[in-house]
């Protein structure tokens, strides 16, 4: 298959090319690399269609949400998480069904973390947010998409360079397994935990 890869530079994207990579024909689209894609632009999104035809499958492990304690929170940090991280990949998923192959897949990227962690108001919104639309819009996919997203927690490795406890995140290679699995099977409407 033809993946793209949104978000290819970032950990998460690093451990899903190498997962897919020996099977399948993988391009890595990020903000900063050679194919160009930002989720806070729909022009960007437009232009990577555009540029790489025959997809098979879209993988989107971009974009974040601040981690913000909710005194000092602002309109405009809910707006920039619900822009970047919600609102930029529901418009990758409404463009990518114009260009992605009949039983092609499109996986998104939300998060769950099973202890409250402050400062993470506005990524719960957007997290289940992403959740809520991938259950509700799976089954309307026309042409035999499938639409799915996977929510991990803390990564080891992400953990690990914040300086904290690593072993209580879950290892990039599984998280990876995980998009891979998502890629390759046959689920719809699924939210993945890794």
């Amino acid at each position: 298959m033809k993946v793209i890869v949104i978000g290819a530079t970032g950990t998460i994207g690093v451990g899903v090319v190498a997962a897919l990579e020996g099977r399948h024909e993988v391009v890595r689209a990020s903000r900063g690399g050679s194919v160009k894609v930002d989720l806070d632009d729909a022009g960007s999104i437009d232009a990577l269609f555009a540029s790489v035809r025959d997809v098979d499958a879209v993988v989107c492990a971009a974009a974040n949400a601040p981690l913000t304690p909710i005194e000092r929170l602002t309109d405009e940090d809910v707006a920039a998480g619900l822009r970047s991280k919600l609102l930029g990949q529901v418009s990758l998923v409404r463009r990518a069904l114009r260009e992605v192959r009949d039983d092609g897949s499109i996986t998104l990227t939300a998060g769950t973390f099973v202890d409250h962690i402050p400062g993470s108001a506005v990524g719960a919104i957007v997290n289940s947010g992403l959740e809520g639309f991938v259950r509700s819009a799976a089954p309307e996919m026309p042409r035999g998409i499938r639409l799915n997203v996977v929510s991990p927690g803390w990564i080891q490795e992400t953990l690990d360079n914040l300086g904290l406890k690593g072993y209580q995140g879950t290892p990039m290679s599984e998280v990876a397994q995980t998009y891979a699995k998502v890629v390759e099977g046959t689920m719809r409407g699924q939210t993945l935990v890794p």
